[in-house]
C-alpha cells in the first residue's frame, strides 16, 4: 500500500471507499503468505499503550508484531491513565524519540489525538470509547472471507449504538454493504455518525439506516452484538432491563437469511446479548473473527510504516534547532 495517503489510523471514518478496500485486501494477501511479511517491521519498535485490560487487541498485536520481524512493547497504564501522571503531550515526544508506532487502547478519543498531534510517529486506535477501527477492519475481512464480498451483502447489528457499531457501519457503508443499526430507544448512534454513514453509503450503492425496530432483522445476512455495557458503563443492570429484548438468540437468527453468520467483537456476556445456543452454533464465526484482528492490524502497521514520517508543526518549538545539532548525534527512530 504505498499510496497510502494517511499518517495516523484513529477512526474508519478518516479513510476512503478505496483506502478500506485496500486494507481489507492486503490484510488477505498477509493472511494467506505469512512468510513474505516477516521482514516488513524487522528494526521496528512498537509500543503498545493499555489504558484498558485486553484480551484480543493485546494479544493479536503482539503477535502480529513479531510475525513481522518487530518489538512489541507492551506499556500498562490501567492504573493511571495517560494526562494524569504525564501529559499526553509528554507521552507523545518522549514516545516519538524512541519507537517507530504507538498503538494505543485508551478511553478518550481525545488522548488519540493528542498523541497523534505531537508525535511524529505513526499512531493507531486499538480501540477508544467513540470508535473500534482495529475491530472493524478484521470485521468486514470476516464478511468477504465468509460471504466473498461486502459491496451488497446486508449487515445488521443489534445492541449499543456504541463504538464497535459506529466503526462497523463506516466500514460497511464505505466498502458498499447494506448496515442496518438495530438498539432499544435511547441508544443509538449519534446523529453526526449516522449522517457519516449515510453519505458513505451513498457514494458506493450501500445503504444506511437506524431503527429500534426489530423487524428489520429479517433477511439480514450477517448479524453482529456487542455487549450491553461497554468498560465505561456504571447503568450495567439498567441496560440489561432495557436490552433484554433485544438478544440475539435462536429465534431473533430464524428470522435473518438462511445462511446468516453470526458475528460477535467479544468478550460476550453469554446469556444477555446472546445466548450460548448462538455463539456455538455453526452460524457463529466470532473464533475466525478474533483471528483476523492479526492481519488487519498488520495491514495498518504495514501501510503507516511504509511511508515517511510525518511533520507536525506543534513540535517545532520544542524541538532544538537544527544548528544546534551535532553531526555527531543519532538521528531520531521511526524517520
Amino acid at each position: 500500500m504505498s499510496n497510502f495517503a494517511h499518517t495516523d489510523y484513529l477512526t474508519v471514518s478518516q479513510l476512503s471507499p478505496a483506502d478500506v478496500l485496500a486494507l481489507v485486501k492486503s490484510a488477505a494477501v498477509i493472511k494467506a503468505s505469512p512468510a513474505k511479511f516477516s521482514r516488513t517491521l524487522a528494526g521496528k519498535s512498537v509500543v503498545c499503550i493499555f489504558e484498558k485490560p485486553s484480551l484480543r487487541t493485546r494479544v493479536s498485536f503482539e503477535v502480529g508484531i513479531f510475525r513481522m520481524g518487530g518489538q512489541p512493547i507492551i506499556y500498562d497504564t490501567k492504573d493511571q491513565r495517560i494526562g494524569i501522571r504525564e501529559s499526553v503531550r509528554d507521552v507523545a515526544m518522549n514516545l516519538d524519540r524512541m519507537v517507530h508506532a504507538i498503538v494505543a487502547r485508551v478511553f478518550s478519543q481525545s488522548t488519540l489525538e493528542g498523541l497523534a498531534q505531537h508525535a511524529s510517529v505513526p499512531v493507531i486506535n486499538a480501540l477508544s470509547d467513540d470508535h473500534h477501527p482495529c475491530q472493524a477492519l478484521a470485521d468486514v475481512l470476516t464478511i468477504t472471507e465468509w460471504l466473498g464480498k461486502v459491496k451488497g451483502v446486508r449487515v445488521c447489528y443489534v445492541g449499543d449504538g456504541n463504538n464497535v457499531a459506529r466503526s462497523l457501519a463506516d466500514a460497511v457503508c464505505r466498502l458498499g454493504g447494506h448496515m442496518t443499526v438495530i438498539t432499544p430507544p435511547g441508544f443509538s448512534m449519534s446523529d453526526a455518525a449516522a449522517a457519516d454513514c449515510a453519505l458513505a453509503a451513498q457514494s458506493t450503492g450501500g445503504s444506511f439506516l437506524m431503527t429500534t425496530d426489530l423487524a428489520a432483522v429479517k433477511g439480514q445476512q450477517v448479524i453482529y452484538t456487542d455487549e450491553w455495557a461497554s468498560m465505561h458503563h456504571a447503568d450495567g443492570q439498567e441496560r440489561a432491563r432495557k436490552f433484554k429484548p433485544y438478544q440475539v438468540n435462536a429465534a431473533l437468527m430464524a428470522k435473518a437469511d438462511a445462511k446468516a453468520i453470526f458475528m460477535h467483537c467479544l468478550p460476550a456476556a453469554r446469556g444477555q446479548e446472546v445466548t450460548d445456543e448462538v455463539i456455538d452454533s455453526s452460524q457463529s464465526v466470532v473464533y475466525q473473527q478474533a483471528e483476523n484482528r492479526i492481519y488487519a492490524q498488520q495491514a495498518v502497521l504495514a501501510a503507516l510504516l511504509s511511508r515517511p514520517a510525518k511533520s507536525s508543526k506543534a513540535k517545532v518549538t520544542s524541538k532544538p534547532a537544527a544548528a544546534k545539532r551535532t553531526a555527531s548525534k543519532p538521528a531520531r527512530r521511526g524517520k
